[in-house]
């Protein structure tokens, strides 16, 4: 597992169940609230800062999501991506960065042909077991508790980039 996950140049994420712990609220108006763990925030401005790329791919479309991403600075979103694995080759194609060295987390069924196809494949604690069934690693975590932060911290501990990317909250 260390081995496949040092070869990790990208982490795509699906959101509701990854990022969120899946639950959709909507208020009167019919706008959709997401919540979002501040954890696996940290985790994916690590990665990213260690030049890991992150990326989103989710069948919804949320401007809730779109903030977020703002907010870490993730440009690579692809909402509305109903067919998850053409929108893996899409992202591998596009950023010149073959499947085997993409890491792909996702928590249910719909998540899983990019999953298979990704070179590694993470879940998280509350998922489904058809999906643990074919993860290389689910995390001790559920989805929008820090799950993603899991996932981050393992990419970068298996690159041995994790102390370098902490030195400064440590001095």
């Amino acid at each position: 597992m260390t081995t496949q996950l040092a070869d990790i140049r990208l982490l795509l994420l699906d959101v509701d169940g990854v990022l969120t712990d899946g639950s959709i609220t909507y208020t009167d108006t019919g706008e959709q609230i997401k919540s979002f763990n501040a954890k696996d925030g940290l985790g994916i401005r690590l990665l990213m800062e260690a030049g890991i790329p992150v990326g989103i791919v989710t069948a919804r479309i949320s401007g809730a999501l779109r903030h977020r991403c703002d907010n870490l600075g993730i440009t690579l979103v692809f909402d509305g991506a109903r067919d998850k694995a053409k929108a893996l080759a899409s992202i591998s194609a596009t950023t010149q960065i073959r499947a085997a060295h993409i890491a792909f987390m996702g928590d249910d069924l719909i998540d899983l042909p990019a999953m298979t196809r990704a070179g590694f494949a993470f879940t998280v604690a509350d998922a489904p077991d058809e999906v643990k069934d074919r993860a290389d690693m689910i995390t001790d975590l559920p989805g929008g508790k820090g799950a993603v932060r899991q996932a981050c911290e393992a990419i970068l501990k298996a690159k041995g980039l994790w102390e370098t990317s902490v030195s400064r909250f440590l001095s």
